[in-house]
């Protein structure tokens, strides 16, 4: 029996060349609504997917013949996963695909931070030569907490591996530490980290996690990066401990405003307070949640999302 797949997201064309010449037949709907796309989802055995919208119980319900879930991006917080896999559907991601790229860009916007990069570059353009307000930080000697050490965590650790610098980490599971970072708990993080690299999944553990009492609770005044999901942090309390000093500065590659597909920034016309304050400030980097999104790593996700659906049918 042919396997058909419905694309419902462009991708890298190798994703749609090499099921084709594994034997499955592709779809190809960018265009429908979910209700459209629910109408018909019925005729097909797969769904690749990146980020157009949710699937949920409503869709899978209508899905009666859907063997898997394939999307090109590290999480799978777009998915009801937990009724998913009560109907026998395989999820698959690819958090292997970007993880590089977004452990480059971390280390990217840390170096930036610590040398006033972006703000010095802006000044010379307005023809300003400032050079004592621009005086950097050196990374040798600091502690680098992350919190999540799977696919991106590991990576981004293995990154600062020539830098001296301790690197600490605080996970969910226990007994992972490498020869790249230690396991802490998360008091201990917080009592030591000069620098915090955010590499999480958004679940409902995760939701506003960074908040003022989290904040609060680090001995010392930090630096923060954000790869992962915007909602993991509350930027409200995010810029008044910008504002005490408690945070010396942020890299937020997401932001809590975003919508679910990562193509808009804002759910209204309206700029937030928080985010205005995120705009202006100097020692604030922002990026439109491109860490993981390179042209290496477009490939990488599509091979990795080919060669895990080409291993649910090889058993």
């Amino acid at each position: 029996m042919s396997i058909k797949i419905l694309h419902i997201d462009s991708n890298n064309p190798i994703l749609w060349q090499q099921l084709e010449e594994a034997g499955f037949e592709n779809h190809a709907d960018f265009k429908s609504s979910k209700e459209e796309i629910e109408n018909k989802i019925q005729d097909y055995n797969g769904i690749v997917i990146r980020s157009r919208f949710k699937i949920d119980k409503t869709f899978l319900d209508k899905a009666v013949n859907l063997q898997f879930i394939a999307r090109v991006g590290a999480g799978l917080e777009s998915i009801d996963c937990e009724y998913a896999e009560t109907k026998g559907i395989h999820l698959i991601a690819a958090p292997e695909g970007n993880r590089n790229a977004v452990a480059e860009h971390s280390l990217g916007v840390i170096l930036s931070l610590f040398n006033n990069l972006n703000q010095a570059d802006a000044e010379i353009k307005a023809g300003h030569w400032n050079r004592e307000s621009n005086r950097g930080h050196e990374l040798d000697g600091k502690t680098v907490g992350i919190i999540g050490y799977g696919n991106m965590g590991k990576a981004f650790a293995k990154k600062l591996r020539g830098f001296e610098v301790d690197v600490i980490f605080h996970d969910i599971l226990e007994n992972i530490g490498d020869e790249n970072a230690r396991q802490v708990s998360l008091q201990e993080l917080q009592q030591k980290a000069d620098v915090l690299s955010l590499h999480l999944p958004w679940t409902p553990e995760t939701d506003k996690m960074v908040n003022t009492s989290f904040i609060n609770a680090f001995a010392k005044s930090f630096w923060i990066v954000n790869t992962s999901r915007g909602k993991n942090i509350v930027t409200a309390d995010l810029v008044e401990a910008m504002k005490s000093k408690k945070i010396l500065g942020a890299g937020l590659d997401v932001l809590e405003y975003e919508k679910l597909s990562f193509e808009t920034l804002f759910q209204d016309k309206n700029t937030p307070e928080a985010f205005q304050y995120l705009l202006e400030a100097k020692n604030v980097l922002l990026t439109p949640h491109i860490a993981g999104w390179t042209f290496e790593s477009h490939e990488r996700l599509a091979q990795v999302i080919v060669d895990k659906i080409k291993a649910v049918y090889s058993k």
